[in-house]
């Protein structure tokens, strides 16, 4: 039977205002990700010594910032980059400060899911576009981004679910949202069926980012005969 805490969480609207907090902590880290990550996992995929643009030496150093930002684990990134949250938005607690870790944690990860999906478009097509005389900034707009929007969205999905469990994990520093309802509520109190709820939503939350990213996915695929 379920205890009366979650009862009265439901109630008081606490494990609906979780999931809203949840999804909330999940697109807008991931949006802004994007906005950065984007840009840096095309300079990566054109600076490669085998891309449009060879230049070993740039490629080399994002190369190295990435690795670096993804080889730290989460909540060790998440607790050094607070000073960081605190001067861009005047705090080191709440969601605000949760945003600006997720962002900085996740940036480096959506520029490899990019790069690893540029580099997956056929070396023809491109070879093509260059004997049309198409300049590299028309190459990566026009045939590099749109031939590889399949992998583009489905590493979009694989990104919104890490988000997704960043921000539970961001918790246990001041986050809320399903994450901090599992500790707070269940955990600390021991409740073990809040634990469960928690986990229940989140993996539903899941499985609705990944069935509409792949149906997107598979609508935008030229090679899936409609």
């Amino acid at each position: 039977m379920l205890s009366d805490i979650f009862y009265k969480l439901w109630d008081a609207g606490l494990l609906q205002l979780g999931v809203w907090e949840t999804i909330y902590l999940t697109l807008i880290p991931t949006a802004i990700a994007y906005v950065l990550g984007l840009p840096l996992g095309v300079l990566l995929c054109i600076t490669d010594q085998n891309g449009l643009h060879p230049i070993p030496v740039l490629n080399k150093i994002l190369s190295v910032f990435v690795n670096i930002f993804r080889s730290i684990p989460f909540i060790i990134l998440m607790v050094a980059m607070l000073p960081v949250a605190k001067l861009l938005v005047g705090t080191s607690i709440g969601n605000k400060a949760m945003i600006v870790t997720l962002v900085i944690a996740a940036a480096p990860y959506v520029a490899r899911m990019v790069e690893s999906s540029l580099k997956e478009v056929d070396a023809g097509v491109i070879e093509a576009a260059q004997a049309m005389g198409s300049s590299n900034f028309q190459i990566i707009t026009k045939v590099l981004i749109p031939e590889a929007k399949p992998a583009l969205i489905i590493g979009a999905v694989i990104s919104t679910v890490t988000i997704l469990g960043y921000s539970a994990m961001s918790a246990t520093i001041g986050g809320t949202g399903l994450g901090q309802i599992a500790i707070v509520y269940g955990h600390q109190r021991f409740k073990d069926d809040i634990i469960w709820i928690c986990m229940v939503l989140i993996v539903i939350i899941v499985q609705i980012i990944q069935e509409l990213g792949m149906m997107i996915a598979r609508k935008t695929d030229k090679r899936i005969r409609k």
